[in-house]
């Protein structure tokens, strides 16, 4: 059995060590659960997860997925002792000066801290979760806006016309620009920013281009926990400009609570409106460039749309006349108060039925889902032994003497023998 330490109790507490059952409770108590405390059963004892990334982190280091200099996981017994220690630890602790920094408003901390959980390295990645579990307790909501679309159709443009006029609200304005990543050398210009002089000298704006890498559906690794540090620094409101994506990348809507899809004029028929896909999951679609000699394409474009999305199913998070399609020209600026308007107004509904919340609560689920995955790909990355055979069995699968499904299995099945 494992002990916490008396430094942390004030007296040592045994617990059994947890066994396959327990760990999947573990995971699906967790998963089903949106709350900020969690009780767990594992073992005998009682774990109180206190944070939604503690959660993952926890979950994997039970698995032995997840291992760390200050924390190298469970002992050689079998025992839970370590992670416990590591969560209490992490609760008890006094806020560091990193995270102090950030609820003042600071954006140098903030800038220092979303650098902080980009990072890969294992120790910055011990580092992100404590600082994550710290400003947790803040509770600081911001509106997330979503915001995607073809590449061309203006994103950095309506982007900086948009926030500009939102700051001249008096309201402080996030943004986090995700930039497409090189497939072969990995690099990322980042160059959303110089698009956005007039909105990045702004003092009540903050803009973090940041870069895809390898992750999907037109956000980066870290977008989550970058929105979060956002929040946490008292932003009201906070713009995910994603990637130019095509119809199924739709991971922003997983951390948005508003998602607008951006269009350019003459960019389809109706038909194009009823296709699955990205169309399906905005709550508002804005033509934009409706301005000079486009503005009549633009408005055909946008009745199109409009006619289309009166054939999707009605969902139950929209009130009537939603989703709907909107002209703009964030050149001109014309349309970005009308657009806001409607932004607001479907903010105030959802907040009024539970929409706002259950959907907060449905992205967290996602969130903690994505975490675990993530952790057990990069195990397989990390682990020899593992790696080994993966790198034999695919020569293998290239000569043909292995099928691709027989190869996988095999792997899998060394994998079950580490759980």
């Amino acid at each position: 059995s494992g002990a916490i330490g008396a430094s942390t109790f004030g007296a040592a507490v045994t617990f059994q060590p947890p066994t396959v059952q327990s760990l999947r409770a573990l995971y699906f108590s967790t998963w089903k659960s949106t709350s900020q405390i969690l009780p767990t059963p594992v073992g005998s004892g009682l774990v109180h997860i206190f944070c939604l990334k503690n959660c993952c982190l926890s979950f994997l280091m039970g698995l032995k997925l997840i291992k760390t200099p200050e924390n190298p996981g469970p002992p050689a017994d079998g025992s839970f002792g370590g992670i416990m220690q590591m969560g209490c630890e992490m609760v008890m602790a006094e806020k560091s000066a990193l995270a102090s920094e950030i609820l003042n408003g600071s954006r140098r901390a903030l800038a220092r801290a979303i650098t902080l959980v980009e990072s890969t390295r294992p120790d910055h990645r011990a580092k992100a979760v404590t600082l994550l579990q710290e400003l947790n307790g803040a509770r600081r909501q911001a509106l997330r806006i979503g915001l995607s679309g073809t590449p061309g159709v203006g994103k950095s443009t309506f982007t900086e016309s948009f926030g500009m006029m939102l700051v001249e609200q008096d309201l402080r304005v996030a943004v986090l620009a995700v930039d497409p990543s090189s497939s072969r050398s990995g690099g990322s210009i980042l160059g959303d920013k110089t698009r956005m002089d007039r909105l990045s000298r702004h003092p009540s704006a903050y803009i973090r281009p940041s870069p895809s890498q390898s992750a999907l559906g037109g956000v980066a690794r870290r977008t989550r926990e970058a929105i979060s540090l956002c929040e946490a620094a008292g932003f009201d409101v906070v713009l995910i400009e994603t990637v130019g994506v095509g119809q199924s990348e739709v991971m922003v809507a997983d951390m948005s609570d508003i998602f607008v899809l951006l269009l350019a004029p003459a960019g389809g028929d109706e038909l194009q409106g009823v296709k699955r896909g990205i169309m399906e999951i905005a709550d508002l679609i804005l033509v934009n460039k409706a301005d000079g000699d486009l503005k009549a394409a633009a408005t055909r474009t946008c009745s199109d749309y409009a006619g289309a999305l009166n054939l999707l199913r009605k969902r139950a998070r929209d009130p009537e006349g939603f989703p709907k399609a909107m002209m703009v020209s964030a050149k001109q600026c014309s349309g970005l108060t009308e657009a806001w308007a409607e932004i607001k107004e479907l903010e105030r509904w959802r907040r009024e039925v539970g929409q706002f919340a259950a959907n907060r609560g449905r992205q967290a689920q996602v969130w903690f889902k994505d975490e675990v995955q993530a952790g057990i790909l990069a195990q397989l990355e990390a682990d020899q032994t593992i790696r080994e055979l993966r790198d034999g069995l695919s020569e293998k699968v290239a000569n043909g003497a292995v099928s691709p499904e027989a190869a996988a299995a095999e792997v899998l099945a060394e994998l079950n023998k580490h759980l």
